[in-house]
């Protein structure tokens, strides 16, 4: 997305571990909205702190369905297995940005989507995942909206970009507006 925004960025990979903050999160009682904010918060300080002239950009995503939180899933078992349980039900995608600068935020935006899956066979679910699972091993929920995951769901509301992952609209805005990108 940054790529065909030509936001030039570079990847460091920050050292979170991200099941035991989620876990611990949710032990304490935070929902999805809380998860996906304070994770895309660790990642973007822990890359700041060693690059604090920077920006930085975390990001995460989280899946609650009806009160379930989904990670990505391990296997293809479990890749089909989210997708059975997610299937003829309404969903909620949380995709949280947090802009770091000197080990400290600067800005955070947490944006939701609403998605409804159609029913699905037994079979139909296999086929998919066999087709894509190097895809959508790294979605939360198993699939991948931008691709033939599309055909899961019957109904979508909420902006493409905050589906995929991050709320790109308020992220350039931020960024036009503090003279990083011109307008």
């Amino acid at each position: 997305m940054l790529q065909a925004a030509e936001l030039p960025f570079r990847v460091v990979r920050p050292r979170v571990d991200e099941a035991a903050l989620r876990d611990a999160l949710l032990a304490e009682g935070h929902d999805a909205r809380a998860i996906a904010d304070a994770l895309a918060e660790m990642k973007a300080l822990r890359v700041s702190a060693a690059h604090p002239q920077a920006l930085v950009l975390g990001a995460d995503q989280t899946l609650d369905c009806e009160g379930r939180l989904f990670s990505k899933p391990a296997t293809p078992e479990e890749a089909r297995a989210q997708i059975a349980a997610l299937a003829g039900r309404r969903h909620r995608l949380v995709s949280a940005a947090v802009l770091a600068e000197g080990g400290r935020p600067v800005w955070r935006h947490v944006a939701e989507a609403r998605l409804t899956m159609r029913p699905l066979s037994e079979g139909f679910i296999a086929a998919h995942v066999a087709r894509h699972w190097e895809a959508i091993r790294h979605s939360v929920g198993a699939y991948r909206i931008e691709a033939e995951g599309v055909r899961l769901f019957e109904r979508v509301e909420g902006d493409p970009w905050t589906i995929q992952g991050l709320p790109l609209l308020p992220l350039l805005t931020f960024l036009i507006q503090r003279g990083v990108l011109d307008a």
